[in-house]
């Protein structure tokens, strides 16, 4: 199963795919790390955000999305834009996951990946998203589900 771990933030979606099949772990190349989302103001801009992260998804032949939650209110909350591009990517045609942050620090401390991050060939933003990805498929793996995830 692919995944695609997001975290929100700002006028970004910053994006790390991870596989797991035969027991392993995978991350596959990919063209795109992040998408800027600029003048989240216009409808144009979150359909063109909507077509290219569908394509990515399709390109890539992506199972699930899994993003990491944001706060709503307070002074934590996420921003407008990133509300906007959670909504655009939950009306794709593929399953969504929202995990909180809390459980991907539990599932991590849990089941820690057995390789440093450095040696992913990731890029060091990129490192929450592939802590979502990775939580997610922990969860799936070993059937450890919370009240804390919700799927859409």
């Amino acid at each position: 199963m692919r995944v695609c771990g997001v975290e929100l933030k700002g006028g970004e979606a910053v994006i790390s795919l991870l596989s797991y099949e035969g027991e392993t772990f995978n991350i596959p190349d990919c063209r795109q790390q992040s998408f800027i989302i600029s003048h989240s103001e216009t409808t144009e801009s979150i359909r063109d955000f909507q077509f290219a992260f569908k394509k990515l998804m399709e390109d890539y032949h992506v199972d699930k999305v899994v993003i990491i939650s944001r706060e709503q209110k307070g002074k934590l909350a996420g921003s407008a834009t990133t509300f906007k591009a959670e909504a655009a990517i939950q009306l794709l045609d593929l399953p969504v996951i929202l995990i909180s942050p809390v459980t991907v620090k539990e599932r991590l401390k849990r089941n820690p990946p057995q390789v440093d991050f450095e040696g992913l060939g990731l890029k060091r933003f990129q490192k929450p998203a592939f802590d979502a990805a990775y939580a997610y498929h922990n969860q799936h793996i070993f059937n450890v589900w919370g009240n804390e995830e919700s799927e859409s």
